[in-house]
């Protein structure tokens, strides 16, 4: 599947971007053209799509902490927090401190974290890959690190305290996605639609195991099991930040480290390797981040799908494939759309609550449909 152009037998695609078409290959068969320079231009609108993202992440943080059954003003967020860092300020009282500190900071905090984790994993993926329908949620990560939580939780297993259900996923996401992996790989190159088509069998596959944990768990692990199935931020606490935190920093940090080397990778593997890029050995690393950062993410939140394939495509779109942008974007726009979607998912239906992940696939699915669409069309079809 691609964007723009005929995609070759189990080979890479096109990537859409805003000033035309850009290599996307995952084969190494033939040289590509130079790489040219990224156009002022474009760097100069990376650099204000930075800005407006990290900008617009600020305000929905605050705006988020501020909403809900009990309103406060984001003046008063902003004068707790300066108060709680010793800047000034003032506090709430003491219900308005609790509810702030204690119930929505957290979960904001949270929603960060885990968007930053998807959305950098997305972009991840589309650049190891070599495709824009690179997800890891659509190729089975996700739901094979929940299996691992689901099991930890089903089995009663508390092995590492706070870091078992964590560990258990990010073994299974690492597993799950070394499978796929494997199973893509074909005369040496990786088959985009393969890789696809893996990602269907395998959370198939996981689903069941999912299924069986359910079966053989008693009522109170079926209530936590229903929580990694649809997604929800509902139970965040400080401990759960700070269990989740050391994955998700390091490979938010690690994981822009690889931007020279992944725009490299886009020209094709053969001239990347001419130019110094050991291929099999970055594809290797990127897929233990993307691991990393999916299990962190899905420890915590369950499975929340679509982030990591709609967040680095509109980027894309807008500001170029230049991974230099496009990893650390990723991570600000996925933060910003889980801070985001978490608000409304608490807000739309009050008193109620809607299932985050049920929420992201519903506005997801869409995007991802059209996208398809939008592919074969300007192609051709696919046949």
């Amino acid at each position: 599947m691609t964007s723009s152009a005929q995609l070759p037998p189990g080979g890479g695609g096109v990537g859409e971007v805003a000033d035309g078409p850009r290599p996307y290959r995952t084969g190494g068969a033939g040289p590509a053209p130079s790489k040219p320079a990224a156009p002022p231009v474009v760097r100069g609108r990376a650099a204000l799509l930075t800005a407006a993202l990290a900008v617009a992440l600020l305000a929905a943080a605050v705006l988020a902490a501020g909403v809900g059954a009990y309103h406060i003003s984001p003046g008063d967020v902003l004068s707790s927090t300066a108060h709680r860092l010793h800047l000034g300020g003032h506090g709430l009282g003491r219900v308005g401190e609790s509810v702030l500190w204690n119930v929505r900071l957290p979960r904001v905090v949270l929603a960060l974290l885990v968007g930053a984790s998807l959305g950098c994993a997305g972009a991840l993926m589309q650049g190891v890959f070599g495709n824009p329908l690179a997800e890891p949620g659509v190729i089975g990560i996700s739901t094979g690190a929940a299996v691992g939580a689901v099991a930890a939780i089903a089995l009663g297993i508390d092995v590492f305290g706070n870091w078992t259900v964590s560990a258990f996923a990010f073994a299974s996401g690492l597993a799950t996605v070394l499978l796929v992996y494997a199973l893509s790989r074909s005369g040496g190159r990786t088959e985009v639609v393969t890789l696809i088509l893996t990602g269907i069998a395998v959370n198939a596959f996981a689903g069941a195991l999912i299924g069986l944990f359910i079966f053989f768990a008693d009522n109170a692990q079926v209530t936590q099991i229903t929580f990694w199935q649809l997604g929800s931020l509902s139970q965040a606490t400080w401990p759960k930040v700070l269990a989740v935190l050391p994955c998700a920093a390091a490979g938010l940090v690690i994981a822009p480290m690889y931007a020279r080397k992944l725009d490299l990778l886009a020209l094709g593997e053969r001239p990347a390797r001419h130019l110094g890029v050991d291929v099999e050995r970055l594809r290797i690393a990127l897929v233990l981040v993307v691991a990393l950062l999916t299990a962190a993410a899905v420890a915590v939140a369950g499975v929340i799908t679509f982030v990591g394939l709609l967040v680095p495509h509109l980027l894309r779109m807008a500001a170029g494939p230049g991974h230099r942008f496009l990893v650390p974007g990723s991570a600000l726009g996925g933060a910003l759309v889980l801070v985001v979607a978490d608000l409304a998912a608490r807000t739309v239906a009050e008193p109620a609550e809607l299932p985050l992940g049920v929420l992201t696939a519903l506005v997801g699915s869409p995007f991802f449909f059209w996208l398809l669409r939008r592919t074969r069309r300007r192609q051709g079809g696919w046949a």
